[in-house]
């Protein structure tokens, strides 16, 4: 278990934590000399059953409350200390709302300095405790009135927190491994340490793992877990890392980063909330207000972006948006305290939902139900509520990237839920089968639409279809829900185009006439067909008919337009799609000079057919090579 004091300056925490364990936490020679803690201090002590009681000893001073946020994230068990001459103070009351703000409902109250008080002042200071905690908390929490000088009392506090380290629950180690560094210092001969609280996962000696935000990876070379050395450290742990790496030094970690698993690596720098604006502030906070962010053990510049509304009224609570000066690390349920912009003053503090939110339509009614979704705690209620709002399909992979689930928890979650999953390169994402049905549905309607409004026209291309149709579907998305409406015969393709399956483009009979007067020509060398102007050549005709022709016979889809006045048979593209295929497959891409090669035309000509590959989106360019797109699975042609 790990304790945390809290509490005004000059109280007797680090006192009190030297009574109940022995060990001095404050350990800069400033804070000897003056007599109070200026930085974080730990101190350990053993339990009855062979574990380890943690404590982190806070400065109680207004102007070190971002060092004071910084030990309180994360830890299991409060202890709020409380001068019996002084009773409650504004750095007490402070404190206590940042303690409620960040979720601390457990904890106890000692009520030190007894020895230098009459008893009916410790009855009068219990009294206002009582009414300090009412409503917070830690309403109710035990009272220890104590001396950490003559010892009185300081046995029961301990012996209640031996009893309550017995009965807290051990944390789940589910999710993957993520350590707030609360300190970093270098040791001669063993190199750089952290030390800091574990949020979640296990760590091991040799993993590796990625300091954060800053990408740099290490090795795990030691550990220390609550002050003892361990093989391995877990969530609910305070543990001291020796970190190696082969472009690590010891600048590139000090307080405020991460130490995390390579997984939830994925620094931010906006992230959308729940946030609370405490009952004591004076005017409603504004849109746009400038902010210290604290989170984890870190303290940031920000900008408060209100979702709901232009300001949130004293003791109100909305939906925001913070956007950072520098990248943090974030994940849902994640606690954070906003202070005011000179550091004076607690605002508020709250709980992200969201690490990856849109920059732009952040205030649509569709946006504010998915977070609404988030604040649910339980991974498969939340993903439920949250699908019902994402037309246009919910990212998994994000998901279980901000809720910090692994993959084989994340897979288990995906199949016990009723939804459609789409597999693409880069992510998975899932629909609920209504939603994935009306997507099909506002296909099978636009292409209708388009037959109705271009009856000479067979149908658009994949690509113009994803626009004109579900422009807002990830392209590799849109792919597969087509492929599925083609296997399912809802849709036709013929070559590039898309059509349902009962509409033809059909020439006139003298159009057929002359068309198969035309097609020898084009037949004769597929690969380098004549120009609309040599067809009018070699068999006499206008030039601009023939050319109104072909535009004909290209919209049934029987041939294609390649270049300007250039058109090639289905049967040539066909066999110049397997052509590249083979070679993207086998040649790691094909370049203008290896398919000139290989199809024997001009250098000009086979530049031409590559490029219109490109445009009917079968392959893509890079660099000087043609490489197939990955979401590619017929040609169609």
């Amino acid at each position: 278990m790990i304790i945390g004091t809290a509490g005004h300056i000059d109280h007797g925490k680090t006192s009190l934590v030297k009574a109940l364990t022995g060990v001095d936490a404050d350990r800069l020679k400033e804070e000897k000399a003056r007599g109070i803690t200026i930085d974080l201090g730990y101190a350990y002590s053993p339990l009855p059953n062979g574990d380890v009681l943690g404590f982190v000893d806070v400065p109680g001073h207004e102007k070190l409350i971002h060092n004071m946020l910084a030990g309180a994230t994360g830890i299991d068990y409060v202890l709020l200390v409380i001068a019996a001459d002084d009773g409650p103070m504004p750095q007490t009351r402070e404190h206590l709302a940042i303690l409620n703000l960040l979720g601390l409902n457990r904890g106890a109250i000692a009520l030190t300095k007894i020895d230098r008080v009459a008893p009916e002042r410790i009855a009068a200071a219990m009294n206002e405790i009582n009414g300090l905690l009412s409503g917070t908390g830690l309403d109710n929490s035990p009272i220890f009135p104590l001396s950490a000088i003559t010892g009185q009392g300081v046995d029961e506090l301990r012996a209640h927190l031996d009893e309550t380290a017995l009965e807290l629950p051990v944390k789940p180690s589910a999710g993957h491994f993520r350590l707030a560094v609360d300190r970093a210092f270098t040791i001669a001969g063993s190199g750089t340490v952290v030390t800091g609280t574990v949020f979640s996962g296990e760590v091991h000696v040799g993993d590796k793992l990625i300091i954060s935000p800053a990408g740099v990876e290490v090795r795990v070379r030691g550990i220390h877990a609550q002050n003892r050395p361990a093989e391995s450290g877990h969530a609910g742990q305070r543990c001291a890392l020796n970190l190696a790496g082969v472009h690590f030094e010891k600048d590139d970690v000090r307080r405020g980063m991460w130490v995390l698993a390579a997984s939830v690596h994925a620094p931010t720098q906006r992230f959308d909330a729940h946030f609370h604006l405490l009952a004591g502030e004076q005017k409603a906070l504004k849109h746009w207000t400038p902010v210290h962010l604290h989170i984890g053990a870190s303290d940031v510049m920000a900008r408060l972006a209100i979702l709901e509304g232009e300001a949130i009224a004293p003791s109100g609570m909305a939906l925001v948006q913070l956007i950072t000066d520098k990248p943090i690390c974030a994940l849902n349920g994640d606690r954070f305290i906003l202070r005011d912009q000179s550091a004076n003053r607690t605002l508020g503090g709250g709980k992200v939902l969201d690490p990856f939110p849109p920059a732009k339509n952040r205030r649509t009614p569709a946006r504010i139900n998915a977070l609404q979704a988030m604040q649910i705690t339980c991974h498969d209620q939340a993903l439920m509520l949250a699908m019902e709002s994402a037309s246009s399909g919910m990212d998994l992979t994000r998901f279980a990237q901000s809720r910090n689930i692994r993959e084989a928890e994340a897979q288990l979650l995906w199949r016990s839920m009723p939804m459609h999953i789409v597999a693409t390169p880069s992510a998975d994402f899932g629909f609920t089968p209504a939603c994935w049905s009306q997507l099909k549905l506002r296909v099978l309607a636009r292409l209708s639409l388009e037959h109705e409004e271009n009856t000479d026209f067979i149908g658009p291309d994949r690509t113009r279809l994803h626009r004109m149709a579900l422009p807002a579907l990830v392209r590799a998305v849109f792919s597969a829900l087509l492929d599925e409406l083609l296997v399912d015969g809802q849709v036709s393709q013929s070559g590039p185009w898309i059509h349902l399956p009962d509409h033809k483009v059909t020439l006139t009979a003298a159009e057929e006439k002359q068309w198969q007067t035309i097609l020898p020509l084009l037949q004769a060398d597929l690969f380098q067909p004549p120009r609309v102007r040599d067809i009018a050549h070699a068999l006499s005709l206008d030039e601009g008919k023939v050319r109104l022709l072909l535009r004909r016979v290209a919209r049934v889809g029987d041939v294609y337009l390649v270049a300007h006045d250039h058109y090639f048979t289905r049967q040539a593209i066909g066999q110049l799609s397997t052509i590249i295929r083979e070679m993207a497959e086998t040649h790691d891409g094909v370049s203008a000079a290896e398919f000139r090669d290989q199809v024997n035309t001009g250098r000009k000509l086979a530049i031409q057919i590559l490029e219109f590959f490109n445009r009917i989106v079968y392959t893509r360019r890079t660099g000087d090579k043609h490489h197939l797109r990955q979401d590619v699975t017929t040609a169609g042609f």
